[in-house]
């Protein structure tokens, strides 16, 4: 019955123009990306039950309501920082799902992988809405956090290994392309979101139930063409007029043979690029989370033309440098997007080795220079500065599997990359905690809030070090650990590929692909974007206004 979601349905044929994979992978990157986003919900969710019942402000539940009460609880609004949960869940789910059925997703083909995700994250977003409706917290936690979560693994790396195969002579900005995606998708989704919310809300209801089953159903359409459109190559296919260069000082890492994702947990480079990773990603965002408090903290009533410290602004100050603050996290999040396609493409020229040393020992100098443009009053160096930091951020995820393939091969490269995301797993709760506790802590001992990141700066420099330092002890992976010629060609035959001669059933003959068809897969996902991008752009003006 569902047949034509195997991989051998999916192998194209000679004349398939594979500048129609992209936007397939954009498409689904888009739609998850949002769990970026979910942070627009927070307020509404937190008074959902106090409107419903003709009022506007939250109904507070008993000092004695703990988190695990909140799961169930009919009688009391949830807590902000309860409904945070559903954050973190995302992207620990993330990152165990791409562990886990990361090898199911090379034998099983990347359709059959993006429709799965698709039904988990629409259908886990619309099961929460019925949380919602009904106020079970423990709902919204099953349907998008657990259910949603596992739909982002595999969502985001569904494409991984085919853009890699279909662009062996563009790794990083064919990878770039498509996780560039997932940084735009919260730019695209907050302000529908805010859009629908303000529509479908009434004297009863915040209308975020019924948002969330909009957005699901849309989602799951979009994701859905995304996934039908995903084409693999013929395991002999090549670019026309490409081979394999021969290795140069900046791609002598560049391997022709694979290793198998079984053996990947004991080879030394791969703990080393999960500590480069990690180390990159702690530092990028652990200040993504707190980019807004910090720029009002800091500059303070210098941000709307007064001398004013951040605790000597009234509330109709505060009002107004928040929505400047907004501005900041707009131009850092266009920053992000950008970065991801921009360092990706840059890195088939410079390899990924000498690219993430860039990352670290920029970014180590412009985490040291923030203190110092913060107690110099330079609104603008410390706005580039966190610019920069943040285009790295994303050009870290978006360069990684490009370093993976070129380090392990490519049979398996979508397998392992699942598995290096236990780095984001884990970054995910060190970043945040040091940011956080750090400024706790600097607040305890009196120090005034405009100099309360300065130390935490420097910590992160120190972890940018660290970070360096794996990288410049990456080698090329001995050749114990690649896989022999047999051992490769059964691993292709679990994986149903097949060369351009040997095609089940002559299924996949020869495929003319008309210009037209390529403007408008690329308008289906160029059109969001460039709206989302419009609206960013609109907010990141606040700044400078």
């Amino acid at each position: 019955m569902f047949a034509f979601l195997d991989k051998e349905r999916t192998i194209a044929g000679p004349g398939f123009n594979r500048w129609l994979v992209p936007p397939a992978a954009l498409a689904i990157h888009l739609c998850i990306g949002m769990a970026y986003g979910f942070s627009v919900f927070w307020l509404p969710l937190s008074k959902a039950l106090g409107v419903s019942q003709g009022g506007t402000e939250a109904i507070k539940c008993a000092a004695d309501v703990g988190f695990f009460a909140q799961l169930f609880t009919t009688t009391c609004d949830w807590q902000i920082s309860t409904l945070g949960w559903m954050y973190t869940l995302f992207f620990v789910f993330l990152g165990i799902s791409a562990a886990i059925w990361g090898g199911w997703l090379e034998r099983a083909g990347p359709r059959k992988a993006g429709v799965v995700a698709a039904c988990c994250w629409g259908g886990g977003m619309i099961f929460s809405a019925w949380g919602i409706y009904l106020h079970q917290f423990w709902m919204m936690i099953l349907g998008s956090g657990v259910i949603g979560g596992i739909g982002l693994g595999l969502g985001y790396i569904s494409p991984v290994s085919t853009l890699i195969k279909w662009f062996p002579d563009r790794r990083g900005m064919a990878t770039g392309m498509a996780i560039m995606g997932f940084g735009g998708g919260a730019m695209i989704g907050s302000p529908l979101a805010a859009m629908l919310m303000k529509s479908f809300a009434t004297s009863t209801s915040v209308g975020v139930a019924q948002t969330f089953v909009v957005m699901g159903v849309i989602y799951f359409i979009y994701m859905i063409v995304g996934a039908m459109s995903y084409r693999v190559p013929a395991s002999d296919w090549r670019p026309v007029d490409w081979s394999q260069p021969a290795a140069d000082a900046s791609k002598a890492m560049i391997t022709t043979r694979s290793v198998s994702v079984k053996k990947i947990w004991g080879i030394p480079q791969f703990w080393l690029v999960w500590l480069v990773l990690t180390m990159n990603v702690s530092a990028g965002i652990g200040v993504i989370g707190m980019s807004s408090p910090m720029l009002q903290e800091i500059f303070a009533g210098s941000l709307i033309g007064n001398a004013l410290k951040f605790s000597e602004l009234d509330k109709g100050q505060l009002a107004a440098i928040a929505g400047i603050a907004a501005g900041f996290t707009a131009l850092l999040s266009l920053f992000n997007i950008v970065g991801r396609f921009f360092w990706a493409s840059i890195s088939d020229k410079l390899g990924r080795k000498l690219t993430y040393s860039v990352f670290f020992i920029l970014g180590g100098a412009l985490y040291f220079s923030i203190p110092s443009s913060a107690a110099a009053g330079s609104l603008m160096l410390f706005v580039g500065a966190f610019c920069i930091i943040l285009s790295m951020y994303g050009g870290a995820f978006a360069t990684v599997p490009a370093y993976l393939a070129d380090l392990f091969g490519t049979q398996n490269v979508g397998a392992i990359h699942g598995r290096l995301l236990t780095a984001w797993s884990t970054a995910g709760i060190l970043g945040p905690v040091v940011v956080n506790y750090m400024r706790d802590y600097q607040l305890s001992l009196g120090i005034p809030k405009s100099q309360v990141y300065n130390q935490t700066m420097y910590i992160l420099v120190g972890m940018l070090v660290i970070g360096l330092i794996a990288n410049l002890l990456i080698r090329p992976v001995a050749d114990k650990w690649f896989m022999t010629d047999a051992e490769l060609a059964e691993e292709k035959r679990l994986a149903h590929e097949k060369a351009s001669g040997a095609l089940v059933g002559g299924q996949a003959g020869h495929e003319h692909t008309s210009t037209f068809t390529v403007i408008l897969a690329w308008a289906f996902v160029g059109v969001p974007l460039a709206w989302g991008i419009y609206k960013t752009f609109l907010s990141a003006l606040k700044l400078f206004a």
